[in-house]
């Protein structure tokens, strides 16, 4: 039975969600706190979008099926916001946030100490320090500002705070790159700026070095015990507490599939939305979002191995993300090669090994392992070989302690969950073009010329990532609309704007 049949008789909702990841289940439970308590609906059997976790190769070997460390998990002002403690979600913190491995047994490694880090880096310290060292005193701060839509802040000292970190941001990482002399800082900003998934050489590729490490030294890149499925399983039950419904297993297909309701909150790829609404959306918009752009997508693979991996550089084994891709100019051609349509031969990987920390993921001595590596928008080409290879070339003897594998490409990604369109994870190309017009031009860009439909998915600022700050901006954007923003939180709340 639909949604809306289910509830025939009944007033019409304040809101209604369509799409249950974290966006969408942060949207509602900030509309649910304004007093609008909602129904969520979600295609898939089990809520998460992007925060789901699952037996994918063996039993009792639990892995994240799309994310897997959160960065802004415990510092974004939505989850910060949040008791999900008492749901049951417990955090861990890796002695190492990150961890770079360099050719011949040596690696960086990324901890809460700026200083620490910087001391690995011999002639380098000095310029890491001076790069990094202000971004991280500075970083608890800029995150409400960095994790919204283009703005100026009221305060002089808050904006002058953005504008300076927005002048290394816009910056290509080859530019930032300069300021290091030595291979293994220059390796390290590679790793962390490739998190854009996009060239090394383009604008805006430094803003995800920056944001990458200062994440890394002011909160440690956390994960969440027992899989990223439980972030979903907290924020259902805080919604569920609010008065707020959620409903599986409901496609919506056009909007007669919604239960009547004053606004619709769509946590779904842009042209989705367009496709539900039709003709309500005018054709110039819809022109916009068909011109949005997608970047590259990603090959996954989830490891079960029955043991550590052996890394050959001491301390990698204390980290709970590991970049793989050897030197700058490596890393630079792999991240142009998928960007450009080609297959590169030694792929830039991003590997979590949760369950070195958290022994819920794997029975026994075994281990869990989860990596990916960028190819070229919709590729289904198999990467098991190339992923395999970075790793073992890390880590010799690696492939024997392989039980079972997992590959995920591109089309099983999108089947999995649509809002990764062609395979891209980051919901459309974070470029420059697009950096401040996610998805398309607009002075709300969670609002569309339909008063009644909003989008709030990872296609809109601040993009991709488990924050739930496009659920939390675009409940703002409703509650004006609504006429009320009575419990809203994170719409200027920094005391040197009062």
């Amino acid at each position: 039975m639909s949604a809306g049949r289910a509830i025939a008789g009944r007033e019409p909702l304040d809101a209604v969600v369509v799409g249950a990841g974290p966006n969408g289940l942060a949207a509602a439970i900030e509309l649910a706190r304004a007093g609008h308590a909602g129904q969520v609906l979600e295609r898939a059997s089990d809520p998460g979008g992007g925060a789901r976790s699952a037996e994918r190769t063996l039993p009792g070997f639990v892995h994240d099926v799309c994310s897997a460390v959160h960065p802004f998990g415990r510092t974004s002002p939505f989850f910060a916001g949040l008791d999900l403690a008492r749901h049951g979600l417990r955090w861990v913190e890796p002695p190492v946030a990150l961890a770079h491995p360099l050719d011949g047994g040596r690696a960086v490694l990324v901890t809460r100490d700026v200083d620490v880090t910087a001391s690995q880096l011999g002639r380098d310290a000095g310029a890491y320090r001076g790069l990094v060292g202000p971004l991280v005193r500075s970083f608890g701060p800029l995150i409400p500002d960095i994790l919204a839509p283009f703005h100026v802040p009221l305060s002089p000292r808050r904006a002058i705070r953005l504008a300076r970190f927005g002048f290394h941001a816009l910056q290509p990482a080859t530019l930032l790159a300069r300021r290091f002399e030595g291979a293994p800082a220059r390796a390290l900003l590679a790793g962390a700026a490739a998190h854009s998934v996009l060239p090394l050489s383009e604008p805006v590729s430094g803003a995800a070095a920056l944001v990458m490490l200062g994440s890394a030294h002011f909160d440690g890149w956390p994960f969440p015990a027992g899989g990223s499925g439980e972030i979903a399983k907290a924020l259902v039950t805080e919604l569920a507490s609010l008065g707020g419904m959620l409903e599986t297993g409901h496609p919506v297909a056009r909007l007669a599939d919604l239960p009547p309701s004053r606004v619709a909150v769509f946590d779904t790829a842009p042209r989705a939305l367009t496709e539900v609404a039709g003709r309500r959306l005018p054709e110039g918009y819809r022109r916009a979002i068909r011109g949005f752009r997608y970047g590259p997508s990603v090959f996954k693979l989830d490891l079960a191995l029955d043991g550590p991996i052996p890394w050959q550089a001491e301390g990698v084994d204390q980290a709970g993300t590991v970049h793989l891709g050897g030197t700058f100019e490596e890393i630079a051609a792999s991240e142009a090669d998928a960007a450009h349509g080609r297959i590169s031969p030694r792929p830039y990987v991003l590997l979590a090994q949760q369950s070195r920390f958290d022994r819920s993921r794997a029975p026994g001595d075994g281990e869990t392992a989860w990596a990916y590596c960028h190819v070229p928008h919709g590729s289904t080409v198999d990467m098991t070989e190339a992923i395999l290879g970075q790793i073992e070339r890390f880590a010799p003897g690696v492939r024997d302690r392989v039980l079972a594998v997992s590959k995920t490409d591109a089309n099983a990604l999108a089947a999995y969950n649509p809002n990764n369109v062609g395979g891209d994870i980051t919901g459309g190309r974070m470029g420059l073009r697009q950096l401040f017009t996610r998805p398309a031009i607009r002075l709300d860009p969670y609002s569309t010329p339909d008063p009644r439909l909003f989008l709030c998915s990872a296609s809109t600022p601040p993009g991709a990532g488990i924050h739930g700050m496009c659920g939390l901006h675009a409940a703002h954007s409703v509650l004006r609309r609504l006429g009320s923003n009575a419990g809203a939180r994170g719409e200027d709340t920094d005391p040197e704007n009062r």
